[in-house]
C-alpha cells in the first residue's frame, strides 16, 4: 500500500451526558491511500457518518474527539483550531452529503455559490472563477452548464443537484472526499453517473476517497477496500473482493447473506437476529456477541482488536492463534 492520505489512529468519540459519558466510535483505526476508494458500511448507528464527520472536524455538540490521531498527508488535523479546519476544509478535504439541498443556499444560485468557493480556496477573480465554475459543472455532466450556472438549486433534479454539491467538493481539487451516503437518494441510473464520478476523482486527481453507505452494491462497484463497522468498532477490513465473497467476521458474513442473489431459490432471505446496541448498553467483550452464532466464552469477556484472517482483518476471537 503507497504511504497514506489520511491515516486515522485509536479515534474515539464521545458524547458527554449527565450520566456519564456515551462512546460512539471507538478506538478506529484506518488510512486510505492516494487514488484509493475505502468504502465503510454497516447498519444504521455503527458510527460511519459520526466517523466523517470528526475528520472534516463538523461533530455537533456535544460530540467530541476523545482520543486519537487523524493526520492528512502526514499533518494531524484532530487537534486543529476552528479557524484552521476551515481553511482546510473545502481546499484540501472536501465533502459530499446524503441530501444536497442541506448543502446549498436556496437564496443563491448555483453559479454564486460556486464562484465563492472558488474565489475563496484558489484566489481567482470574478471572471476568471465563473469560467472554472463552468469547467466544474461541465466535467460533473451538467448539460449546457453556460446557461445552468445562473439557475437556482430548486430549478434542478435531485440528482442534478447531487452533481452540483460534487462539483462544489471539487473546486478546489481537494485530497480528500467525505462522501456520505452520496447516491441513497437517486435512482439507479443516476447512482451509477454519480459512481462513476467518484471513481474518476480517484482515477485522474490522485484524491483519496471515503465512501460512507449502507449499500453493499455500491461498494462492490466502487471501492477498492471496504471497512465493516459494528457499534462504533471495526469489525473487519480487506479488499473489496475478499469482504464481499469470502466474509471472515461473522458480522460481515451475516451482511453479505442478507443481500438476495440472481438466480437464489431460497423463499426467504438470512437475517441477523436482534439490533445494533445502543451507546448505553454496549456490551462487554465483543460487541457482536449477543447476535452471533460463533460465539464462545472468551468472546463474552475479552474485546478482541482487528486481527490478520486470511486475505482481510477482523475483530473475532475466532482467527486468534
Amino acid at each position: 500500500m503507497a504511504v497514506p492520505l489520511l491515516e486515522v489512529r485509536n479515534l474515539r468519540v464521545e458524547f458527554p451526558t449527565r450520566r456519564g459519558t456515551l462512546v460512539a466510535v471507538d478506538d478506529l483505526s484506518f488510512e486510505i491511500a492516494p487514488g484509493e476508494i475505502l468504502g465503510v458500511v454497516g447498519e444504521s448507528g455503527a458510527g460511519k457518518s459520526l466517523t466523517g464527520m470528526a475528520i472534516i472536524g463538523l461533530l455537533d455538540p456535544p460530540g467530541r474527539i476523545g482520543a486519537g490521531k487523524i493526520r492528512l498527508e502526514g499533518e494531524r488535523i484532530d487537534n486543529l483550531s476552528g479557524e484552521a479546519l476551515r481553511r482546510i476544509r473545502g481546499k484540501r478535504i472536501g465533502a459530499i452529503f446524503q441530501d444536497p439541498l442541506t448543502s446549498l443556499n436556496p437564496l443563491f444560485t448555483i453559479g454564486e455559490q460556486l464562484i465563492e468557493t472558488i474565489r475563496l480556496h484558489l484566489g481567482l477573480d470574478t471572471r476568471r472563477a465563473r469560467t472554472h465554475a463552468i469547467d466544474l459543472l461541465a466535467e460533473v455532466g451538467i448539460p449546457v452548464p453556460e446557461a445552468r450556472i445562473d439557475s437556482y438549486p430548486h430549478h434542478f433534479s435531485g440528482g442534478m443537484r447531487q452533481r452540483v454539491v460534487i462539483a462544489l467538493a471539487l473546486c478546489a481539487r481537494p485530497r480528500l472526499i467525505i462522501a456520505d451516503e452520496p447516491t441513497t437518494a437517486l435512482d439507479v441510473s443516476i447512482q451509477a453517473q454519480i459512481i462513476e464520478l467518484l471513481k474518476k476523482m480517484a482515477r485522474e486527481n490522485g484524491a483519496a476517497v471515503m465512501l460512507i453507505t449502507h449499500d453493499m452494491g455500491v461498494i462492490a462497484e466502487t471501492a477498492d477496500r471496504v471497512a465493516v463497522m459494528y457499534a462504533g468498532r471495526l469489525a473487519e477490513i480487506g479488499p473489496v473482493r475478499e469482504v464481499i465473497h469470502a466474509p471472515r467476521h461473522p458480522y460481515t458474513g451475516g451482511l453479505m447473506s442478507s443481500i438476495p442473489k440472481l438466480g437464489d431459490d431460497r423463499k426467504s432471505l438470512a437475517q441477523i437476529d436482534g439490533s445494533m446496541p445502543r451507546l448505553t448498553a454496549i456490551p462487554q467483550g465483543c460487541a457482536f456477541n449477543p447476535r452471533c452464532t460463533r460465539k464462545f466464552a472468551r468472546c463474552l469477556t475479552e474485546r478482541p482488536l482487528p486481527i490478520d484472517a486470511g486475505a482481510t482483518q477482523a475483530a473475532c476471537w475466532l482467527y486468534d492463534r
